[in-house]
């Protein structure tokens, strides 16, 4: 019997979620690719992997925060925080220089509305003033990973932006 261009026997048909060549996954009868054999592109970016830290990070220090702010300002941190790396996510899969480059200057918005979010949590005494400063250097790093990708993004343009639009 064929599952994914490769012949089974009854007698060797793969089970549902059982690897097929320790590549591929049999999932209600469709070949899926492993994950670990595949990764998007903004997976392989030291950035993207920063960011990921940053929103576990920011998930961690939310957790400081009073009850009555945990669905306020805690929301509002959480969701900026994701947002990094989504519109990095995002920004990789679109095809034109221009709209990544605009998904880039989307996540540092984000990046900065979270340490902005983070320093009202300091002023409200939520965390402390030792704890920002512990994240300030994953902040600075980010920021200039983001401003570097921009940058490079940027210099693949062609004059006037002919020809990426």
């Amino acid at each position: 019997m064929p599952v994914g261009g490769l012949v089974f026997t009854t007698a060797t048909l793969p089970q549902p979620g059982e690897l097929i060549n320790n590549e591929w996954l049999l999932v209600n009868g469709y070949r899926l690719l492993r994950m670990e054999a595949h990764k998007f592109s903004f997976e392989t970016l030291d950035l993207y992997q920063k960011c990921r830290a940053l929103v576990a990070e920011v998930y961690r220090v939310q957790k400081l925060f009073p009850n009555e702010e945990r669905y306020a300002l805690g929301d509002q941190v959480r969701r900026a925080a994701t947002s990094v790396t989504a519109n990095l996510a995002e920004g990789s899969g679109r095809q034109s220089i221009k709209e990544k480059i605009h998904f880039v200057e989307i996540s540092y918005g984000s990046l900065m509305e979270v340490f902005c979010e983070l320093q009202t949590a300091t002023d409200l005494g939520y965390i402390t003033e030792t704890k920002l400063n512990e994240l300030r250097p994953l902040f600075t790093d980010i920021a200039k990973m983001l401003s570097g990708l921009r940058k490079s993004l940027s210099s693949r343009l062609e004059p006037h932006g002919l020809n990426n639009q």
